[in-house]
């Protein structure tokens, strides 16, 4: 007994290819605006010269993390945005794989931070009591201190000024005792919530993101894999429907695994 179907080529899944490149155009672009801000501050070396000495991070210069982290956003979302339009399984593989790498690195930088949290804490305060230090001796210093205590009532422009003439109750508001780490402490405490959430919402963008992407590559693969049959089943490159034929024999009991066979239709 013979029996035939019309055996369909795979195809790749438009939603997917698109939502992937759709993706990797926001990141690109993010990538690009940190490049921007990256250069903007190299260019600007004049004004920002004591950049470095602020941070008191040994000569480390804050301007490169923010090339080093737009460098990495730029060529991630380029590669996914080619690899997806252009159906490049080895852009997607690179996209998906330096993903990956990203995401166990925040992974692991997540663990340490909890567990030498105590460190970290210790290396804060040590870090801003220093540049408390420098506060008036450089301006760019001052400037980016009192932007960064404009939030929440911490500022120490005028900090108890004319005090005396005034209640106690309203000497609390015009006196700030909390520090910049106990009030972040407070901060992360009362929206803890907030925060896990967000970090929690990135790390499953990036894990949808693998996902997506190697499907894709899943897909791309099993249309390459396809191409040659067809070939090989038309060779005169005419468009004919291929047409799988299974053939069973039934020997007495026993039964013979059926033998499938690819060709064309004749016209």
């Amino acid at each position: 007994m013979m029996s035939g179907k019309h055996f369909k080529a795979h195809e790749v899944s438009c939603c997917i290819k698109y939502f992937i490149f759709g993706f990797n155009v926001i990141f690109w672009f993010l990538g690009v605006a940190f490049l921007a801000i990256g250069l903007w501050a190299w260019s600007e070396k004049g004004v920002l010269s004591n950049i470095s000495s602020i941070t008191d991070l040994g000569g480390f210069d804050p301007v490169w993390l923010f090339l080093v982290v737009g460098g990495v956003m730029f060529i991630l979302g380029f590669a996914g945005c080619i690899g997806a339009l252009r159906e490049n399984s080895f852009l997607l593989k690179f996209f998906s794989v330096f993903l990956g790498i990203i995401f166990f690195l925040e992974l692991t930088a997540g663990v340490l931070a909890f567990v030498f949290k105590d460190w970290i804490k210790d290396q804060l305060n040590f870090f801003i009591n220093n540049n408390i230090r420098a506060y008036r001796d450089d301006i760019d210093l001052q400037n980016l201190i009192d932007f960064t205590q404009e939030y929440e009532d911490v500022i120490n422009t005028q900090c108890g000024y004319d005090i005396r003439a005034k209640t106690d109750s309203e000497q609390r508001t015009h006196i700030y005792m909390k520090g910049c780490v106990p009030q972040f402490e407070k901060w992360l405490q009362d929206n803890l919530t907030v925060v896990a959430g967000i970090f929690i919402g990135i790390a499953l963008l990036q894990i949808f993101g693998i996902c997506l992407a190697q499907n894709l590559v899943s897909d791309i693969e099993a249309g390459e894999r396809e191409l040659p049959v067809k070939s090989a089943t038309n060779p005169g490159n005419k468009e004919s429907p291929v047409v799988l034929f299974t053939v069973m024999e039934i020997i007495g009991p026993s039964i013979v695994p059926s033998v499938r066979l690819f060709s064309p239709l004749s016209h």
